[in-house]
């Protein structure tokens, strides 16, 4: 039977202590090797890609809509703990009203070359901060037929709450890892058979419109970071530097909806 919680104290529930703390949850999920997945079809997305919880939390009444997801479970002794809103709001910092939590088993990431090996098309996150843009970066790479998605070490985490909510929980059916060290990088994507292109603005920029005229046959689109962009060092090491062509004075849009302008006219 689901487990009722009347303490939000209580030790068996500590993978969801102070889910609104980025802080906390950047340095203890990855640590106890752990993510949390929100709502009833990110969990599902997550147990299609073969991803194992650890248990399951949620109100009283989503045990009949989930009764599902709750029966398998249970044959699998993986525990569900049921609560009032108050309670769970009190252990997580928010109010859950979208079904269900599940803290999840962190998969171990693959290695860069088995990521790129059948690659064409990949997308390149450097130092990218906000949780928001990473979850929508991800879900407009599932969309418009990314084949992966490289994430630098100083790059926000793919499976924060946050990310993988925004990202409808296409970061679980995007392959990704993590490419390090960076900007040393750009030879291993080289190397593979990429061509590099930074999106940024410099003077010798050449227009997105140009690059999709004869796009490379293995092609690797590098992301900067909110506000500051790319590195001077990425942009000096890419084959190529490519801008979106704007109008109105704009110089440039925010990186979640510049990526996806990219992946359209590079798919």
């Amino acid at each position: 039977m689901p487990i009722a919680i009347t303490d939000p104290a209580d030790p068996r529930l500590l993978d969801y202590v102070g889910l609104t703390d980025v802080a906390l949850r950047r340095r203890t999920e990855p640590e106890r090797g752990l993510y949390i997945a929100e709502s009833d079809k990110v969990i599902r997305r997550a147990l299609a890609a073969g991803h194992r919880p650890r248990s399951f939390l949620m109100a009283e009444r989503w045990l009949t809509d989930l009764a599902d997801l709750v029966g398998w479970a249970e044959s699998c002794d993986i525990p569900v703990y049921v609560g009032t809103h108050p309670i769970i709001e009190d252990l997580t910092g928010f109010h859950l009203h979208r079904g269900a939590l599940a803290s999840m088993q962190r998969p171990e990431l693959p290695t860069v070359g088995s990521v790129l090996e059948a690659a064409r098309r990949v997308v390149v996150l450097e130092d990218i901060v906000d949780h928001t843009n990473v979850g929508a970066i991800f879900r407009s790479a599932a969309a418009l037929g990314v084949d992966a998605v490289l994430v630098t070490p100083r790059c926000a985490d793919p499976l924060y709450r946050r990310s993988i909510r925004v990202s409808m929980g296409t970061v679980f059916q995007v392959p990704w890892t993590r490419i390090d060290p960076w900007p040393a990088g750009v030879d291993l994507l080289r190397d593979n058979g990429f061509h590099v292109a930074a999106m940024a603005l410099s003077d010798d920029s050449v227009s997105l419109d140009e690059l999709a005229a004869a796009p490379p046959e293995r092609l690797a689109v590098v992301m900067g970071t909110e506000g500051d962009g790319l590195s001077a060092r990425t942009v000096a090491s890419a084959d190529s530097v490519v801008r979106i062509p704007m109008a109105g004075g704009v110089d440039s849009l925010n990186v979640a909806a510049a990526s996806a302008v990219a992946m359209w006219a590079l798919r």
